[in-house]
Formats: C-alpha cells, structure tokens, sequence
C-alpha cells in the first residue's frame, strides 16, 4: 500500500470515576441514574389528603410508578449483564477492570520486601494467578528469545514502491568537495514564488517560520543558473541522533550546534522519517495531512544557502556539517502495522534505516542511551505533564507492573522482535517499557549500517565528562576541533531538558519498582554490553543515578 492509499480514522474514549457514594460498584453515570429514578418513584407514588384518598389520581400515579419501576429493573438487568460480560475481558457499560485495579506497592525499604516484590508482584483485586509476575521465570524466556536470526532485509525494489516521490527527489548521488549530502535540484517555479509558503514545519514551528523569513530574502539571489536553468541547492542530514526519549537528545543536539560547523541546524525533532511525512502523530492521537520530502528538505536550506554562497567564488565550499536528533527514528516504527492493514502482523515490513540506507548509505548515526529503569521513570514523569495525571511513585509502580505483565503475555506466543515493535502492545501499556530494550533496535541497525557508521554514548559517561564526550561527537563527525573559547561555551550552559520542579518533589521512584525493572532489564543489558563489547552498558548498582539534572 502506497503512502497516498493510507485513510485512517482513530478516535479515543475516556472514562471518569468519581465513585465516592455508597453505590460504587456502579459507574458514576448508572448510579446517578439508578437514585434519580428512586427520588422520582418517592415523588409520584400516590398521596392521601385529610385522609381521604383520591382514587383517580392514586391510579394515574401508580400507572408511572410502575412505567418507572420496569425502566429502572431493564437498566439494572443491563449493568448486571455489563459486570458479567466483564469477566470475560468484554465490558458493556462500565469501564474495564484494569482500570479500577489497586497495585499492592511495598513502601519500606527492608531488603525482605523489596526482594519479594522483585522476584513476584501481584496487583490486588483479581486472581493472583492471572496477574502474579514470576520474574525468573519471564527473565529466562527473554534469554531464550534473545537469540534470534538477523533479520531479513527487504528488498530494494519493494521499499521504493512504498514511496516514488521520495526516490524521484533524492538523487542516487551527491556533489563531490561537500561534507553534507547535497545536491544542484532545478527550480521550475517563479522567482517571485513564495517557496515556504505551505511548508508544514513553518506552519507549527514559530522558530523554523522565523527562519523562512531569512531563507526568502535570499532566496533568488542563491539560486544558480546553469545551461538556461535556475538550479536550487538541496541537502539532507549528515548525521542523526536518533534515540533515546529522556536520554539527553536534547541536550547533545544544542550543544552541537554551538559548533561553528554545525550551527545552521534549525530543527531538532522534525519526526520526519517515523510520523511527519506519513501525516502520523503517534497511536494515541491521529493522522493529519502528511508533509512531503520538499518539506523536509527545506529544515536544511539555511546551510544549503550558506555553502551555495561560498561556492561561488574561487575558493573551496563551506564544509557545514547538517543533522538532526528526533528521538522516535530509532525506534518508531508503528506506522507500518497501519500502512499495511495488519496491526497483528508478525513484524514491521520495513523499518527507518532501510530507507535512509537507501538514500544516503554514508549517513552518520548517533545514539545516546542511558540505565534503562531510570530512563523509563524520566520519561513517565516528562510525559505525563496535564493537570489531570496524578503522577507518584505508587503509580508509576503500578504502571510498571501491569506493562511487564502485558509483555510476558506477548512473549507467550510471539517473537520478541514483535512484541518489541508491536502497535496493539504500545496502545495497552501506559509506560514506554520497550524503549529501553536497546539493544533490539541497535541490532536492527547494525543489519543495516556498518559499526563504524553508529557511535554510541552513554548519558551517565556524557553527564561526567561533558568535554570528552562532545570531542568524540566532532571526531565521529568530522569536525574541525574546536578553540578553546568555544570549548568554554560548549560547557557553561545547564542541563537542556532537566527535570521539571513538580517532578523532582516526587522524589525517585519505590526501591520495589527499581528492583522490578532492573531485573526485567538485564538479560537485554548483558547481551547489549557484548554487541558493544563494553561492560558500562550493563548499567551495575554502583552507576550514578542521574535524577536532579535528569534530561
């Protein structure tokens, strides 16, 4: 299915409980109902006067008692009949029971507790032999599946077919003496034209839409005209960071810009090879209209009028250096369940770096990753930001418990990489559990590009050595080095992204919950450290946990 055929209409449901009355096994809007139809049966039942009964009018009022009797017993039959259905996972009326479930979270520290809690936590409220986490038992079937052939890649053909426009744009070659992936696109337009005028990025990015401004005034005079064409310089990224949520993306990225090579990037999360281009938000929201590859193309044009600028002397063209750093590129890839109409399917037919290994083999890849169980509670904490989320501890450990619970019923009848990549899975947990299975996607990747092609960083090492780390970015990079003044200023500012005020009073997460999730994570750990060769990425009890300039 072509990206043109792709018509999707999600929409969400949301339920309220506000059960404070004696009637709380009932939903709020039934319970209601249930007392107003009792208030109107008091009201119309018939009266006397005086003593003496009106006969005629006692009739009419009880012919609406009894109207109002039989529509309160149907509505009680169909909660009845909801509650039943209820148990078979297929609510009529109210609300699921996961939600109204209460998780029995330890609060002490004793080493007793903890160590019960990790080795088997069970949510109250139903079965324990239904909800009970045997997490030897799961951490074994994990290792097992973690031995799983490469993937088999697709083939070339077949990811062109999906998108034509794309591979029609973007050249099979680029201008030889440029560092970035650049070349000469001819301008079919009039010079009068407004070029951005629907660009999708100027019209949600105030700071891209102030670039616009700049890129207009100049466009006509950095056109170039060769044999009776006027020819417009195009470029893609360099390089990208392409992962992980709350893993100091951010951060890295701004900093990089500082560099006198790198400080024309304008966008730091286009989105643009996992949603954007597809009109994909994410499974929790919706489609809205897709935004070509021109789009895209057009985040780089101030660098693009930069080198075109210096090209047209003598002398040799600026050596910028292009990127950007969204976050999803090397892990979301739920769009293809959607595109292909199987939201079951085994795996995703194709993923990200297919497609930018197609397009531009040479791309450089950066990763920075982090101890995954503190990372998930970043990302819960930064995520969950309306008014209306009760964030604490009790229930991020709550949403931990259900989420590893979920995960061990996916790998009872499915590939890990399914399970890993599964939409329907996503869509049930309320933590982003998966993406701290690094190594899975990095696996992905490796299929894809050589190692020397993938730098990956740790935010623990980055945090204590932030001027080494950057060094070993421009190095990957091929960048100049930088003077010491820039040095400095790479350095003085704080943390990007820290952890907000509110979040940072919650504290860290229940000792209980960390012992859960260490555990769950470190057979991915372990097989991580040995793809990379370095025992650091086993994340061990003495790491420094990074929580007050968390990012």
């Amino acid at each position: 299915m072509s990206f043109s055929q792709l018509h999707v209409n999600m929409s969400i449901s949301e339920f309220k409980d506000n059960g404070s009355t004696q009637l709380d096994h009932l939903s709020v809007p039934y319970s209601h109902t249930v007392k107003t139809l009792f208030r109107t049966y008091l009201d119309t039942r018939p009266t006397s006067t005086a003593g003496n009964v009106h006969v005629k009018s006692a009739r009419v009022d009880l012919s609406k008692v009894q109207t109002i009797f039989l529509l309160g017993l149907t509505l009680t039959f169909i909660i009845m009949a909801s509650y039943a259905l209820m148990w078979d996972k297929k609510p009529l009326l109210t609300p699921p029971p996961f939600q109204h479930h209460v998780v029995n979270v330890p609060t002490t520290n004793s080493t007793a507790t903890t160590a019960a809690t990790a080795a088997t936590t069970t949510v109250v409220g139903v079965s324990s032999q239904k909800t009970s986490v045997d997490m030897k038992k799961l951490v074994r079937r994990i290792q097992s599946k973690l031995e799983y052939p490469p993937r088999k890649l697709p083939d070339k053909k077949d990811i062109i077919k999906t998108d034509p426009h794309l591979f029609s744009v973007i050249p099979r070659s680029f201008l030889p003496g440029i560092k970035s992936p650049c070349w000469y696109e001819e301008f079919s337009g009039k010079t009068t034209d407004d070029p951005y005028r629907n660009n999708h990025f100027a019209m949600y990015s105030k700071s891209f839409s102030n670039t616009c401004e700049t890129l207009r005034s100049n466009f006509r005079q950095q056109l170039h005209r060769q044999d009776g064409k006027l020819l417009r310089l195009r470029c893609l990224p360099y390089f990208y960071i392409v992962g992980q949520p709350k893993c100091g993306t951010t951060d890295l990225f701004f900093r990089l810009t500082q560099h006198p090579e790198l400080d024309f990037m304008v966008m730091k999360e286009p989105h643009w090879w996992t949603r954007t281009r597809f009109g994909y938000i994410n499974y929790q929201k919706f489609f809205m209209k897709s935004s070509p590859v021109e789009d895209y193309l057009d985040l780089f044009d101030l660098a693009a009028q930069k080198i075109q600028a210096s090209s047209s002397g003598k002398s040799s063209p600026l050596q910028l250096i292009t990127g950007e750093a969204s976050a999803s590129t090397m892990w979301d890839n739920q769009v293809w369940f959607y595109l292909s109409g199987k939201e079951e399917e085994t795996e995703p037919p194709f993923l990200v770096q297919d497609f930018i290994h197609l397009i531009q083999p040479g791309a450089k890849i950066i990763m920075i990753l982090r101890d995954p169980t503190e990372r998930l509670y970043s990302d819960y904490l930064y995520f969950n930001f309306k008014k209306t989320v009760n964030k604490s501890a009790e229930d991020f450990h709550q949403k931990v418990v259900e989420a590893v619970q979920l995960f061990q019923s996916c790998l009872l009848g499915k590939s890990l990489r399914t399970c890993v990549y599964s939409p329907s899975l996503a869509k049930s947990i309320h933590v982003n559990l998966n993406l701290g299975l690094y190594v899975v996607y990095l696996l992905d990747w490796l299929n894809v590009f050589p190692r020397e092609q993938i730098l990956v960083l740790r935010l623990e090492d980055y945090s204590a050595n932030l001027q080494g780390t950057l060094e070993s970015v421009f190095s990957f990079l091929n960048a100049s080095p930088v003077s010491p003044k820039v040095a400095a200023e790479l350095t003085k500012n704080p943390p990007s992204n820290a952890r907000r005020l509110g979040d940072r009073n919650l504290g860290p997460m229940l000792p209980s919950t960390r012992n859960l999730l260490r555990e769950f994570y470190q057979p991915f750990n372990r097989k991580l450290a040995a793809v990379l060769n370095n025992t650091a990425f086993l994340w061990r009890d003495d790491d420094d946990v990074l929580q007050e300039e968390d990012t």
